[in-house]
This record gives C-alpha cells, structure tokens and sequence, in this order.
C-alpha cells in the first residue's frame, strides 16, 4: 500500500512538472506566454500553442507599411476604413492623412480606421494580408498566418509566443517604428489639419512602468487580453509576450520587474 501511495505522489509530481517548470514563478498568467531576457529564454508557458493574435498582428502591418515607404503620402480614407469598429481613432470617408500620422495612430492607439485605411492605399485588403504573410515568412514566423491587418479575429489567423516575439524584435529594430510606440502621446492631424487628434497609448505600461521602451496590446473576443512589452533597467532587456492573460498589467508589471531584478 505505502508503495502504491509513494508511487501516486511520483506520478502527480511528474504530471504537474509537464505542465509548469519548477522555476517559473508565473505559471498560470495567461494561456501563453514567454520571457526573454537580453534575447534569451527565462521563462514560457506554452510559447508555441496556436493563439489569435488580435491587434499584436498591427505590428506586422507596421512593417508592411514602413517597407512600403512613402509614409509622407496623403492617404484617402475610404468608406471601409471609415466604418471600423473597435477602437478607432474616428476618421470619416474622404478624410485625408498623411501615412505616417495613420500609422502612429495604427500602432499608438491600435486604431483600426487608421489600419484599414493603410491596409488599402496599395490595393486591395487582401493584396495587403498576402504581403504581410510573405513578409512573416522571410523572417520565420513558421507558425504564424494572419488574416486581417488589424488583428480582428479569423479562423485563418494565428499565432504563437515565440512568433510574436520574434515579430517584436524584428519590428523594434525599425527606429522609426519603435519610437512610436514608446511614446505616452502622440498627435494625429489631417492633411490640411481641419481635424486634429490626440492619441494616448493603449500600453499603460509605457506611462506607469519606468523603463518600458513598447510595444504592443491587443483584445479579441477569441484572443482574450493580449500584450507584448520591452522593458529595459540597469542595461538588461525584458521582452514579455503575453497570450490570453488573466490580468496583463499587473502580471506584466511583476514579471518585467523580476526579470530585470535578476
């Protein structure tokens, strides 16, 4: 018998070790997640499950976007962007941006206005998602497909801890891309600035965080609360990818100051 119940309690230690390393303090923050630290491997959970990515996949349209170039271009809002929901920075059809006022309120305040507007100032919205896949496939992204430039839930689109991750350094190694979305505020005008906006950074990490540099959140009804951020103290790196997290801000706050702390 007492080797029956020696045996149960090796058995319910191994199943618990398949599920959460013995080292990891944060276990159960979110469906998935992942930490590096100065670009090393500290802590995961699941980093390579199939997830929605909500508005973390602006991130890749923000690199569509910059390898288009001309973001000095007044960009037409068409009547498609004009009706997006979610968050919006409240263009009307027929509104004139300039791209890159668009793309500060694409990565800034996640507005998907601004998103699909760019998404069309070179084709077609599809046209706009073939050229984002193209583009995660030449830097890796083996286990990522998107469906929507804004992130909005499609059975076609998903992702992983580790593809995002590697989207984030990617994306963060643009400094015109970074600067943007470590910023608390940024304006937003239309081109003759009839209308002027102001746009506050849907990260509240970058106001209430000291050291961090950005980068991204996202919400879906499929994807749950999502976040990349990249926080740097003492001239270490913190990147935190979290997927369907049960409370971003503060979980990402205790992460990010263990991380560094070490």
């Amino acid at each position: 018998m007492r080797a029956r119940i020696a045996l149960a309690a090796l058995l319910a230690l191994a199943a618990a070790g398949a599920h959460a390393a013995p080292d990891d303090p944060f276990p159960r923050v979110a469906a998935a997640y992942l930490v590096l630290v100065d670009g090393e491997p500290l802590w995961a959970h699941a980093p390579d499950a199939l997830r929605a990515p909500a508005s973390l996949a602006k991130l890749m349209s923000a690199l569509v976007v910059a390898d288009e170039g001309a973001l000095d271009e007044i960009v037409a809002v068409g009547a498609e962007a004009a009706r997006a929901r979610g968050s919006r920075l409240g263009l009307r059809a027929g509104d004139r941006v300039p791209a890159h006022g668009l793309l500060a309120a694409m990565l800034v305040g996640s507005a998907n206005d601004a998103c699909y507007a760019l998404a069309g100032r070179r084709g077609t919205r599809a046209e706009f998602v073939a050229r984002m896949n193209a583009r995660a496939a030449r830097i890796g992204l083996h286990a990522t497909r998107f469906g929507d430039p804004c992130g909005f839930d499609d059975d076609r689109q998903y992702s992983t801890a580790r593809d995002l991750a590697r989207l984030a350094q990617v994306f963060m190694r643009r400094p015109q891309l970074a600067a943007l979305v470590g910023r608390l505020r940024v304006e937003v005008a239309t081109a003759g600035r009839e209308r002027v906006f102001e746009v506050k950074n849907t990260n509240v990490l970058v106001e209430f965080f000291p050291g961090t540099i950005g980068v991204k959140t996202g919400n879906t009804r499929r994807a749950g609360d999502n976040l990349i951020a990249l926080a740097e103290r003492g001239g270490r790196r913190a990147l935190l990818v979290l997927l369907g997290a049960r409370d971003r801000w503060w979980d990402a706050d205790a992460i990010l100051a263990r991380a560094l702390a070490r």
